[in-house]
């Protein structure tokens, strides 16, 4: 069923918002402002309180729109449908308002805490590469001729694919070398890459054989999780308040995709934490969900003089890397833990139990209330909230202004996810004096 719908304003996922006959609809492939052609998702004809559905014809354009870069990302009806580029629709500039509005609004809607719209800081280099080619992991499957493949949104139909212009130069010259386009693998089988980009190099410009050069052995290929070529730890180096730190990584495991993710992220979170310490020489600090350490080993190095650390991590494979990492450095002051946050924030070392600043980096579900009333228990003075999803940090955010006795005195967001809706957000918040 198709419809003609005018475009209201941004939503979550990606999608935006309009109503047909009082009816909420959330279209994938718009713009606000926009009237456009409609393909309604089945079932449709049900009594639900909203429609989803995606656009086949634009019929007034944003300003905003542009002509899809990557077309198999693009709408069913212009021949995509692969996902992983929700807004390649949109400009560049008009990738950081939507963003910049969604943070803004959920901060409003769900944190109930008002503040200006929030700026978006795009990485290095994003513009000359047109958004394209920061991904320094990418996952496959095969299909059914052993080709690499992404699935087609609403079949199970699996389109093959000779390129991946979301993924770092460094990583396609890599994905050449190894012949990864030619096929030959397993059907069904899982195919991933992991390239660390390479520092001391400009990737924006080299050519393969410089890359190639640069990124040696640190990189893997891994079909069903088994190590093809490369290494099974990669190595990330990561420069912080002109301070270069060296990370182990398994290389199937988590780390900040996007090339410039960890430089721009650990540099923020250093600069805000030295200016809540505000010149202190002693400090003691709490790296929650902390995995391989990118936040825990500048910290405890920079923080302050005499800084002591708590970190804590679920995944194991992660915590050893960090471990490794911290000993690798020669850094003895960090007391790395492995286990669910809530539950090891219940055993605390006296000598730890009451940080000045806590960072907490959670996945996309959020830390939850549990989390949140622990940090506000242990009387920590300011609160550093890493969040991948705007949604799960206005709900954190409103336990801890609304409830807690916090105020949000920083808020700054990084586009480092560019083509798509997801984005990352620092904030800052405070204890108000007397709670």
């Amino acid at each position: 069923m198709q419809v003609e719908v005018r475009i209201e304003r941004y939503a979550d996922q990606g999608r935006c918002v309009g109503h047909i006959d009082g009816r909420v609809v959330f279209v994938r492939f718009a713009l606000p402002g926009e009237l456009v052609r409609v393909e309604l998702d089945e079932p449709h004809d049900r009594d639900d309180r909203f429609w989803t559905g995606e656009v086949v014809e634009v019929l007034e354009a944003s300003p905003d729109r542009v002509e899809p870069v990557w077309q198999l990302a693009g709408p069913l009806a212009q021949g995509g449908g692969v996902g992983g580029a929700d807004l390649v629709h949109v400009s560049l500039p008009g990738q950081l308002a939507w963003k910049s509005a969604v943070i803004t609004d959920q901060m409003h809607r769900m944190g109930h805490v008002e503040c200006d719209p929030v700026p978006v800081e795009r990485a290095d280099h994003d513009v000359e590469l047109g958004g394209l080619n920061w991904r320094t992991r990418i996952e496959m499957i095969a299909d059914e001729h052993g080709m690499p493949s992404m699935r087609r949104r609403g079949s199970h139909v699996r389109v093959p694919i000779d390129t991946m212009p979301l993924a770092s130069r460094a990583l396609l010259a890599v994905a050449d070398e190894e012949h990864i386009w030619d096929g030959g693998f397993e059907p069904g089988s899982q195919i991933r890459l992991s390239v660390p980009e390479p520092r001391g190099i400009d990737t924006t410009y080299a050519d393969s054989r410089a890359l190639l050069k640069a990124v040696g052995n640190n990189y893997a290929v891994l079909v069903d999780g088994e190590l093809r070529s490369g290494s099974k730890h990669v190595r990330e180096s990561v420069t912080v308040a002109g301070g270069t730190f060296d990370y182990r990584v398994d290389a199937n495991g988590f780390w900040q995709v996007h090339r410039m993710a960890p430089v721009m992220l650990a540099n923020h979170v250093v600069d805000l934490v030295r200016q809540t310490l505000d010149g202190r020489k002693q400090a003691v600090l709490w790296d929650l969900y902390s995995g391989s350490g990118l936040f825990t080993l500048p910290l405890s190095m920079l923080a302050a003089e005499r800084t002591r650390m708590l970190s804590i991590e679920g995944g194991r494979t992660a915590v050893r890397n960090a471990q490794y990492n911290l000993r690798h450095c020669q850094i003895s002051s960090v007391d790395a833990r492995v286990g669910d946050v809530r539950r090891t924030l219940q055993r605390v070392p006296s000598d730890l139990a009451h940080p000045d600043v806590v960072v907490l980096d959670p996945p996309r579900a959020g830390a939850k209330a549990a989390v949140c009333r622990q940090i506000a228990e242990s009387g920590a003075k300011a609160v550093i909230y890493i969040a991948c999803d705007p949604t799960s940090l206005a709900r954190d955010t409103a336990t801890l202004v609304g409830e807690l006795g916090y105020r949000l005195t920083d808020i700054r967001a990084y586009d480092i996810y560019p083509m798509t809706h997801h984005v990352e957000t620092v904030c800052l918040m405070s204890r108000v004096e007397g709670k």
